[in-house]
C-alpha cells in the first residue's frame, strides 16, 4: 500500500481504462530493454517487476516510469554510465552467516532486488534471518513487489532504497537535500486474509512517480506536496522542483533512516547521487539497497494465550483492530488486493488512455505497434 497523504487513501474516481494482455506488455517491455542492451535474463526480471506493479495498481512505478528512467539515468544515457548491461554482481566475503554484503557495479537494479530478496529467504530459512546489503546499486523500483512476492512465500520481508537523485527538503529545510527513500514491508497473512499486508511508502508526501503520472493526466497534485523553484508551495505537476516529506518531522525521519543505512553501507551524500560530472573522481554517485528476510519460527516465543498458534494470534491482532466499529477500515494491501482481481477479472493490465499513449510511443521506439482501438475497454 502506498501511502501518499496525510489522510486515508481513497480509491481515484473512475476513469477510462483499457485492458492491455500481459503477453504483449511482456513483449513490449522485455523488447525495449533488450534493445537497450541488458541480457535475457535482466530484460525478463524487469518485466516482472513491471507486469507485478501493473498488476496490483502500481501507477507510479510501472513499466513507463521503468523505461524513462533507464532513458534519463540508465544504459548508454550517461557518460559514466548509469546503468551496465550485462554487469555481474561481487559478492563480499564477509564474517556473519547470516548477512551478505554485494557490489552490484551498476547492474540494472530489478535484476538484482529479485536475487537479493531470494537469498534473503534462502538465509532466513537456516539462521531465522537473512539480509543482503547491496552497494553501487541502480534504482530497483517497486519495493513493494518484491517484498509481497515474499510475504506470500511466507516470510516478514522489508526493504529500503536510497532515491536515485536528491528530491525532497528536509524538515525545517529549504533545499532538497534527501531522497524519495522509500520502505516497504511485507507480512505473510494470505492465509489469515487472502492477501499479503504489505506496507510501501516514498517518504515523500508523494513519490516522484506521482507527479510524472499527474503530468500524463492533467491533474493537480495535493496540497502541502512540492514546492516550485522558488521554494513555494505548488499544486501544479508541471512546476515541480522539490517534493516535502509526508507527515513532516516523521517523514523527514524515515527518510534519514534510509540515508542512514546507505551511509553505513557504502553510499556517500545524497546530494552527489547521480551526477555523472563527479564520476572518475572517487566520489559514489549510486543508490544503495538494503534487504531483510524473517522466518515467522524465529519470531516466537512459543507462548501464545489460550493456547493459540502463531496463525490464531496475528488474526485476532487483525481482528482486534479492525473490530470496535472499524470494519470500514482498510488494511495495507488491500487496495493492491483488489486491484488484482480486477486484473484477472480482465485477464489483463488495466491502463488509461493516457498510459497507453505512452506505451504507444515506446512501441514505436522498437517497432512493436499497439493500436489502442483493438484494446478492450475495462
Amino acid at each position: 500500500m502506498q501511502i501518499e497523504t496525510l489522510g486515508p487513501r481513497t480509491p481515484e474516481p473512475a476513469i477510462m481504462e483499457y485492458v492491455l494482455p500481459v503477453a504483449q506488455h511482456n513483449a513490449l517491455i522485455t523488447a525495449a530493454y533488450r534493445k537497450r542492451g541488458y541480457t535475457q535474463e535482466e530484460s525478463t526480471l524487469a518485466t516482472k517487476c513491471c507486469q507485478m506493479a501493473s498488476w496490483n495498481g502500481i501507477k507510479t512505478h510501472n513499466g513507463i516510469k521503468a523505461l524513462h528512467l533507464d532513458d534519463s539515468l540508465g544504459s548508454g544515457r550517461r557518460p559514466d554510465p548509469g546503468c551496465v548491461p550485462g554487469a555481474a554482481i561481487e559478492k563480499i566475503p564477509g564474517r556473519f552467516k547470516a548477512a551478505q554484503q554485494w557490489n552490484a557495479h551498476r547492474k540494472l537494479g530489478q535484476a538484482v532486488a529479485f536475487e537479493a530478496m531470494e537469498t534473503a529467504m534462502k538465509l532466513a530459512d537456516e539462521f531465522g534471518v537473512g539480509i543482503v546489503s547491496v552497494d553501487n546499486a541502480f534504482h530497483y523500483l517497486w519495493g513493494g513487489g518484491y517484498v509481497m512476492d515474499a510475504a506470500r512465500k511466507g516470510y516478514i520481508a522489508y526493504t529500503n532504497c536510497t532515491a536515485a537523485l536528491a528530491e525532497v527538503v528536509p524538515f525545517g529545510g529549504k533545499y532538497p537535500t534527501l531522497g524519495t527513500n522509500p520502505h516497504s514491508w511485507g507480512f505473510p497473512t494470505v492465509d489469515t486474509l487472502g492477501y499479503p499486508i504489505v506496507i510501501d511508502w516514498a517518504t515523500s508526501t508523494i513519490a516522484m512517480g506521482r507527479v510524472q503520472q499527474f503530468v500524463r493526466e492533467g491533474k493537480q497534485l495535493p496540497p502541502q506536496s512540492a514546492v516550485d523553484k522558488d521554494g513555494n508551495i505548488t499544486t501544479d505537476p508541471n512546476k515541480v522542483y522539490a517534493l516535502l516529506p509526508f507527515g513532516a518531522h516523521k517523514g523527514y525521519g524515515m527518510a534519514l533512516i534510509d540515508e542512514l543505512y546507505s551511509a553505513y553501507i557504502g553510499g556517500s551524500a545524497p546530494t552527489l547521487r547521480c551526477r555523472p560530472e563527479l564520476a572518475g573522481k572517487g566520489e559514489k554517485i549510486c543508490p544503495t539497497f538494503f534487504f531483510q528476510a524473517i522466518h515467522p519460527d524465529a519470531l516466537s516465543a512459543g507462548h501464545f494465550a489460550h493456547g493459540r498458534t502463531q496463525k490464531q494470534n496475528v488474526q485476532g491482532v487483525i481482528d482486534d483492530i479492525l473490530g470496535h466499529g472499524n470494519d470500514k477500515c482498510m488494511l495495507p494491501g488491500q487496495l493492491e488486493a483488489e486491484f488484482a482481481k480486477r486484473s484477472a477479472k480482465h485477464d489483463g493490465l488495466l491502463f488509461t488512455e493516457a498510459e497507453i499513449a505512452e506505451f504507444t510511443k515506446i512501441g514505436a521506439e522498437i517497432g512493436i505497434a499497439i493500436d489502442a482501438t483493438k484494446l478492450e475497454k475495462a
